[in-house]
């Protein structure tokens, strides 16, 4: 099961200089939040020696944890040195610095989620029903989709995608919901987007079973095709009395 985390990435690669001819050590500094506001920032400072990561600085935990047996020594000794701990924390400010650059000048131009709410098929076995709440042409790409039956969240039976790039800068976003329809019962998809001023809700519509929404669609079918079958009969009647 997915569960919605934001990873706002602001910060930059730093390759150190080659250790070994064909050895490489790098850092990787990163940020990273949970809310759509950017208010909870981390900064996260990962050490790599050939693509393993060995010793890592998250500024919600304040230390370093090491591993690997080196690394584990590597936290160790910067564990005791204040001033280099003191430094990483320090550096933690520019996470919130950038976010605020990035509501400044970025979050500007919001472009609001276009959502639908449908039945899908279900993963497996375990609930007959499925229920898809999209979100399409969306700007900026985060978003989080929270499901809540009668009023009370729900955090099981729920699978979702990351935000799904469109190309033309634009995002898209699922979330399912598998269920056993309850007669009654109301299934609300939430969205929250910056482009919103609050979260929106929709509804879905269980007033009817699913059984009788596929008798209607069936017989509407039924009916139109009823109609094109007449109309051809009485354009072949209408040229036949002519000729």
């Amino acid at each position: 099961m997915a569960t919605s985390f934001l990873h706002f990435s602001l910060l930059y690669i730093i390759v150190c200089p080659l250790i070994y001819a064909y050895d490489i050590h790098y850092c990787l500094k990163t940020c990273h939040s949970s809310t759509l506001d950017l208010s909870d920032m981390v900064f996260v400072n990962s050490y790599y020696f050939n693509r393993i990561k060995y010793l890592v600085f998250n500024s919600s935990v304040g230390r370093f944890v090491g591993y690997t047996e080196v690394g584990e020594r590597l936290a160790e000794a910067s564990n005791e040195n204040e001033a280099f701990l003191n430094m990483q924390n320090a550096i933690n400010g520019y996470c919130n610095t950038a976010a605020d650059l990035y509501k400044t000048y970025r979050m500007r131009i919001t472009s609001e989620p276009r959502v639908k709410l449908s039945l899908g098929k279900p993963f497996n076995d375990n609930h007959p029903g499925m229920l898809v709440c999209s979100a399409y042409d969306f700007y900026p790409k985060m978003i989080r989709i929270s499901w809540y039956r009668d009023g009370q969240k729900v955090t099981s039976d729920v699978w979702a995608t990351e935000e799904l790039a469109d190309g033309d800068w634009f995002y898209q976003s699922h979330s399912h919901l598998e269920f056993t329809p309850k007669p009654g019962e109301k299934i609300t998809c939430e969205v929250e987007h910056i482009s919103f001023k609050e979260p929106r809700e929709f509804v879905w519509d269980s007033s009817m079973p699913e059984s009788e929404r596929n008798k209607v669609a069936i017989g509407a079918a039924g009916l139109v095709l009823g109609l094109m079958v007449c109309a051809a009969g009485l354009l072949y009647y209408r040229k036949k009395s002519q000729g």
